[in-house]
């Protein structure tokens, strides 16, 4: 669901971005080594897309310090270098995939989300719960049969609440996992999101608040 980007070239790096934010991920972009490791230490993670060649910190050391503090965040690692020493080299640092420039983004996207259902307790690919069924290689939601019309950011939402298989979801676990870094946890950008939400699902109500809680469904 949130991916961080650390990449030094900042167009590659927001170009990269803009395309994951397409696909249905949060994400926040650095253009350092140091950075990333700031970032990385503050933000719960599933990927880190991880330019090998950052500045002031190598993206060689940003994966070593990950992967020494027991983190899940899994390391998908760039590189302009494609030969197989470095790849070797790349993942005997404790990169979990590498990725050689110039690169195909919908390959990059492919395993950006393969990293993710490994940084996470195994999900299926459709999740289905009170006549709700998404698909979360396709990206398609359905009630009833229904077709829903949502927004990336209310699909991420719901996929939450699909995942927590009737438990509840905090506010601030929901902004965490499907909202980037930029995020105001005082804007009520959850509450406004929970509200479209359940407009586009439609009665019966499924979407519970927990006073003081959260949500679930």
């Amino acid at each position: 669901m949130r991916v961080l980007v650390a990449e030094d070239e900042e167009i590659l790096a927001e170009l990269v971005a803009t395309g994951l934010r397409r696909a249905g991920f949060a994400v926040d972009t650095v253009y350092s080594g140091d950075a990333a490791l700031a970032y990385l230490g503050l933000h719960d993670y599933d990927v880190v897309v991880l330019d090998r060649d950052l500045p002031r910190v190598h993206g060689d050391d940003v994966a070593r310090g990950l992967v020494a503090s027991g983190s899940r965040t899994r390391i998908l690692m760039l590189t302009a270098a494609a030969s197989m020493e470095d790849r070797v080299a790349g993942l005997d640092l404790g990169a979990d995939d590498y990725l050689g420039k110039p690169f195909e983004f919908p390959e990059l996207v492919s395993r950006v989300r393969a990293l993710r259902r490994r940084s996470a307790r195994p999900v299926p690919p459709q999740l289905e719960r009170h006549g709700i069924r998404l698909d979360t290689v396709r990206r398609t939601a359905s009630r009833d049969g229904r077709e829903l019309d949502l927004s990336p950011k209310e699909f991420s939402v719901l996929q939450l609440l699909l995942e927590a298989d009737g438990g509840t979801v905090s506010a601030e676990e929901l902004l965490e996992r499907a909202w980037d870094a930029n995020a105001d946890p005082f804007t009520g950008a959850v509450r406004v999101c929970m509200s479209k939400l359940r407009g586009k699902l439609g009665e019966p109500a499924l979407i519970r608040t927990v006073q003081g809680v959260g949500y679930a469904l």
